[in-house]
């Protein structure tokens, strides 16, 4: 069968509306907060998510793969989206938007210098020099032993090793498990975990129990827990309609609407610093995409042969 014809045009529009759904989301956690632990915003948020995608499993039929679940894989894309949850909803609390959205733009960079050292994917020298310039972008931001320095950034540096420990993971899952599946299994997960931290709330935030629920900070939680499958659901298609090459740079307009949200909504300025190392993590990133592109572009030419 011929491949589908690809949309880039549809590829980069929905590209930038998961960006806008996942910054309204992370905007939400971070102003709800200031009122409530973070397991009971887990656990909230986790449940209108899970909701919704047990809707979608019904659906779409995908209950009828259960046994699926019990692939080693899954459990390590659990303790991915666990780990990353707990430290990147915990620095939210207590660092700018802007600055933890800039922190994390690393992944797709550290993705690639860990799917070389664990999965033996090639990567040449020029791609490890835009990583090691990517993490110096990312030095510039946390300003280790200087006056900005912000310890919450740690918090981040540790999701990002998380998120990476669950995309390798779900690279690595079988063809027969489906996704609206894996992703009630992990947001299911992650709900349950915060009704594990209720001994450990103290921990975690400023709160030591569970608070009343006002109507408000309820629809602004249900709105999270929509928002956040509705970004999945979005990154998804976008990667499915359009060339990755194409549409995967796009994910940094992340930036742009969580500097812009942290203007807005809690009015965190970002000084030069940050503004020069989330730069400084874009270009390299775009880079990096650039040279997959490339590579797999001669990798086609390679198995096509030589033309008779």
């Amino acid at each position: 069968m011929p491949a589908a014809p690809r949309d880039n045009a549809r590829g980069i529009l929905a590209m930038n509306a998961a960006s806008v759904a996942f910054i309204v989301g992370d905007s939400i956690v971070k102003a709800v907060s200031t009122a409530m632990p973070l397991g009971q915003i887990m656990v909230l948020r986790g449940a209108v998510a899970s909701a919704l995608l047990v809707a979608l499993c019904l659906w779409t039929g995908a209950f009828a793969a259960w046994r699926t679940l019990f692939h080693p894989t899954l459990g390590y894309r659990l303790v991915g989206e666990i780990g990353a949850t707990l430290l990147y909803v915990t620095a939210l609390m207590y660092m700018p938007l802007g600055n933890a959205t800039a922190i994390f733009q690393v992944t797709p960079l550290a993705i690639t210098a860990a799917a070389a050292l664990f999965l033996g994917e090639t990567v040449g020298w020029r791609r490890w020099t835009a990583i090691l310039v990517g993490f110096g972008g990312v030095l510039i931001i946390i300003r280790p032993g200087f006056a900005g320095f912000d310890r919450s950034a740690f918090l981040v540096l540790g999701a990002v090793f998380f998120v990476v420990l669950r995309d390798l993971a779900t690279s690595q899952m079988p063809a027969g498990v489906p996704t609206p599946l894996a992703v009630l299994n992990t947001a299911s997960a992650v709900m349950i975990t915060g009704f594990v931290l209720i001994p450990f709330e103290g921990i975690f935030s400023r709160y030591t129990e569970w608070q009343p629920v006002s109507d408000r900070h309820a629809g602004l939680l249900a709105l999270a827990g929509c928002v956040l499958v509705l970004g999945y659901m979005l990154l998804t298609f976008a990667m499915r309609v359009g060339d990755m090459s194409v549409v995967a740079p796009f994910r940094y307009a992340l930036l742009i609407w969580s500097f812009l949200a942290g203007l807005i909504f809690f009015g965190d300025v970002p000084d030069r610093w940050t503004l020069l190392g989330a730069a400084i993590v874009v270009m390299t990133g775009i880079y990096g995409f650039q040279r997959e592109r490339l590579r797999a572009r001669a990798q086609r030419a390679a198995a096509s042969g030589p033309v008779p």
